[in-house]
């Protein structure tokens, strides 16, 4: 019942861009990463689209979005998803991803038991093999964007240098 539902708390990193002029592209923006994506062949990325709610109640509204959802099968990434969104502003195209951490519920159950480490010390506790293949994860995805970006802003005539590249959040992906 909750897969649908993204919570504020949960995204520890994003980048995001407006592109002018780039309203109804929205959906060769999801083809385009996704294609970028598969073709990076990165092992253990698994790619899907879902609509998202910012939370139960707006969910039960109707307040969705179309998200490309990016996940690491991998055991110790597995609870960090990439949520890529593409969507019409006015005349414009907003495109943005967060990356994400989603307590398992087992970890959500112990997290209530005084003494038990809670999620922003779980994310400090990535070992540097584990560090290593979230970034390079992150990366994918983020270059992937990037690239089907530029590709959009090619075919409207528009620089793609003026691009800013860099994500905000604890891996500063550029």
């Amino acid at each position: 019942m909750f897969r649908g539902i993204l919570r504020r708390e949960e995204v520890i990193d994003n980048w995001s861009i407006l592109i002018e002029k780039g309203n109804g592209k929205a959906e060769e923006i999801f083809k385009a990463t996704e294609h970028f994506v598969k073709e990076s062949k990165a092992p253990s990325l698994e790619t899907e689209r879902k609509k998202i709610a910012p939370g139960i109640i707006r969910g039960v509204l109707g307040a969705k979005r179309d998200f490309l959802v990016v996940t690491h099968t991998g055991f110790r990434l597995r609870p960090y998803q990439i949520f890529l969104n593409a969507r019409d502003y006015g005349e414009n195209l907003d495109v943005s991803w967060y990356l994400t951490y989603r307590l398992p519920i087992s970890r959500v159950i112990f997290s209530f038991i005084p003494g038990v480490r809670t999620a922003s010390s779980i994310l400090g506790s990535l070992d540097i093999f584990d560090r290593q293949d979230l970034t390079a994860y992150v990366t994918v995805c983020h270059h992937s964007a990037l690239k089907a970006v530029e590709k959009l802003m090619l075919s409207l005539n528009q620089d793609p240098s003026k691009i800013d590249r860099k994500s905000r959040g604890f891996l500063g992906i550029s």
